[in-house]
């Protein structure tokens, strides 16, 4: 076997393509290996026809990629050539500020004009394929299968539309299930499998103008599949949101030279490590819009979860200009700069996005924000939004419109990706943010594109108006922060005031329950990436605890550092994150009641306040109750804390000599 040494020099994304070889390799080779740039993982590539990549870790194997090609494009391997990549990147509104990524590349040259890119990094590994053909390419299959060890467990999200599974809003559970015994159901990125040593979680980045990818277990293999090209669109009446109607015999097509997304097996010995996995906004296309300053991260006071469900007030509480105002004003109070007008603030059944319905004032509530400091996010359905763009794009930045909360696209098939892009340029370049709803889970997008602030493709807050007494849903929210999570942040949606035990809880779609405990809710802030994320309750709720509503209004949006101390794929997990000198660490776990011991060595030198946020001793009884007090602590102290079934903790810490107050 030929063995190719890692190449010592440091290159830029922009001219890795260009290089000349930098080993030189024999006619015709079999065998290719490339290491991590700490040794630790090995890939070696092999095909005479379809390339395999075979995964090693410390010698052992993880996973085997087989099969992988594009139609008969890309058989056999003619020519192989290394390089190693380093990169210093900015990262806005990310879970952390900067990042220093590096890996060693090979780049494998195929037949017909096509190649492969196998990329490895400490954190894992990721291989795209590429094309210089400069004319009309279509792409019928991309074929993966992805061979794991006899009995490995799996963490699938099954379509939830058995019969148009590639139609649906990427929000489900996750099904823990040996490969050979999941069901027979395509399950959506991203899917993290157990082999033993660790764990390989398989993702995708940099998807642009192309399918996302689906799995499908067979035996201990999942194989990749896609949905097709849509050929015929048509309307559902309900929200104007359109849909696929009838597809072509093919998945993609395009012109000229381009990329291929890259398929991301990322690579953790430890599931604190899952969390803050990076590879999936390291491999996107960097920055396209320019200038970020313009955009800002924030909490939001939500209208559509708690029902608009307002007391107390002397006007019917509803979707009316007198309840927004309401709104702007609960958000000036507590220091929130947005709130959504979510569906209802046009007529979404003529998907009628150019005019407020008459009950709405959105001048008034525009000009009164400004006076405020509070600034006004509208809904819309994605392709609503698409089909009105420039026109609505225009009329709404004039008026002082800060961004949308698009929602419904529901599935993700070429020419849904390419409106998504379509819809984040544009915005861009009329100073708008974005929050993608009803979307799957990011790709890199949002370093690409920094004004798409959040994505949902995540099983959030709203299941818990219409969830069954089964549902689980402190077990999912310790599970997906260490799968989902993975690909970039979440549009969860939390802060529920009303909250139920495992025995208490009830459903109520008009007055929602949220399961597990006030705490817990309130870890959501720390635990998870969001840099736009919702209050989901109604303000009058809010206000009857000013101390705790004041608290987490105040828990930072962007961050200058992320580490998860703690935790356990459904079990728990405790995370820490630092902005400036002040940390917070959020803690939660599942039905389960649990202590943490909780060194605080992650801190620096010196004595600390802490203003604890825990669950409160009858919480177990009743999920609302809750004790917030200060201590100070030093950084060589030990902080034990309980939680209740279903509960969590927030903390904050400072340095003694910093004034705070809660």
């Amino acid at each position: 076997m030929k063995r190719l040494l890692p190449y010592v020099l440091t290159i830029t994304m922009a001219v890795l393509a260009s290089l000349p070889s930098s080993v030189a390799i024999g006619a015709q080779p079999k065998n290719y290996e490339v290491l991590s740039p700490n040794g630790k993982i090995k890939v070696t590539a092999t095909g005479t026809t379809d390339v395999t990549l075979r995964v090693e870790l410390n010698g052992q194997l993880l996973t085997e990629a087989v099969a992988l090609s594009l139609d008969d494009k890309t058989r056999g391997i003619r020519s192989a050539r290394l390089s190693k990549v380093s990169e210093t990147i900015t990262a806005p509104f990310y879970r952390q500020a900067r990042l220093q990524m590096a890996a060693n590349q090979l780049d494998l040259q195929l037949a017909k004009g096509y190649g492969m890119q196998v990329r490895v990094y400490d954190e894992g590994m990721a291989y795209r394929f590429y094309t210089t053909v400069k004319g009309a390419t279509v792409i019928t299959h991309e074929n993966a299968t992805y061979r794991f060890p006899e009995e490995s467990a799996a963490w699938l999200s099954y379509t939830t539309n058995a019969e148009k599974p590639f139609a649906m809003a990427f929000q489900n559970t996750y099904h823990k299930t040996l490969i050979r015994d999941a069901r027979p159901l395509p399950a959506f990125l991203p899917a993290t499998v157990d082999v033993g040593p660790a764990k390989v979680t398989l993702l995708e980045s940099d998807l642009r103008s192309y399918p996302g990818m689906f799995l499908t277990a067979d035996g201990d293999q999942l194989k990749a599949v896609f949905a097709p090209y849509p050929k015929r669109m048509d309307y559902y009446k309900w929200r104007g949101m359109n849909y696929v109607a009838e597809a072509e015999d093919y998945m993609a097509k395009s012109t000229g030279p381009r990329s291929y997304p890259w398929r991301v097996m990322a690579i953790t010995t430890d599931d604190t490590q899952m969390p803050t996995n990076n590879l999936v906004y390291a491999l996107a296309t960097p920055n396209q819009i320019g200038d970020t300053s313009w955009l800002k991260p924030g909490k939001v006071a939500w209208d559509w979860w708690n029902d608009w469900n307002l007391k107390g007030v002397d006007f019917v509480a509803g979707i009316n200009t007198q309840t927004y105002l309401y709104y702007i004003d609960f958000a000036a109070k507590y220091g929130l700069p947005y709130v959504v007008l979510d569906e209802g603030w046009y007529d979404s059944s003529k998907g009628d996005i150019m005019h407020p319905v008459k009950d709405i004032d959105l001048q008034r509530l525009l000009d009164y924000g400004r006076q405020k400091k509070v600034d006004i996010v509208l809904w819309t359905v994605f392709n609503v939004l698409d089909e009105h763009l420039d026109e609505a794009c225009r009329k709404y930045t004039a008026m002082g419109v800060k961004g949308f909360k698009v929602d419904f696209m529901d599935r993700n098939d070429q020419t849904a990706v390419e409106m998504a892009e379509r819809i984040a340029k544009t915005c861009a370049a009329h100073k708008l943010m974005l929050d993608y709803h009803g979307y799957f889970a990011p790709t890199g997008m949002s370093r690409t594109y920094p004004n798409i602030m959040n994505y949902e493709g995540v099983f959030g807050m709203e299941e818990c108006r219409w969830a069954k007494k089964e549902t689980d849903m402190p077990l999912y929210d310790v599970t997906f922060p260490f799968i989902r999570m993975m690909a970039g942040s979440v549009d969860f949606t939390p802060g529920a005031m009303r909250n139920g035990t495992r025995h208490n809880w009830v459903e109520c779609y008009q007055n929602p329950v949220s399961m597990g405990t006030r705490c817990h809710q309130a870890a959501c802030y720390v635990v998870h990436d969001t840099p736009f994320t919702m209050l989901c309750d109604t303000p009058t709720s809010y206000e009857q605890e000013p101390d705790y509503t004041t608290f987490i209004a105040a828990i930072p949006d962007e961050w200058d550092e992320t580490r998860v101390l703690q935790g356990r794929v459904g079990e728990y997990i405790v995370t820490a994150r630092r902005k400036g000198n002040t940390w917070y660490v959020g803690g939660q776990t599942n039905w389960d009641e649990r202590t943490v011991t909780l060194p605080l060595s992650f801190l620096g030198e010196g004595s600390y306040f802490v203003d604890l946020l825990t669950d409160g001793i009858n919480a177990n009884h009743n999920a609302e109750d809750y004790r917030l007090y200060r201590q100070t602590r030093h950084n060589g102290e030990t902080l034990t804390l309980k939680m209740a079934s279903g509960g969590g903790f927030v903390l904050k810490l400072g340095k003694v000599n910093i004034v705070n107050h809660l």
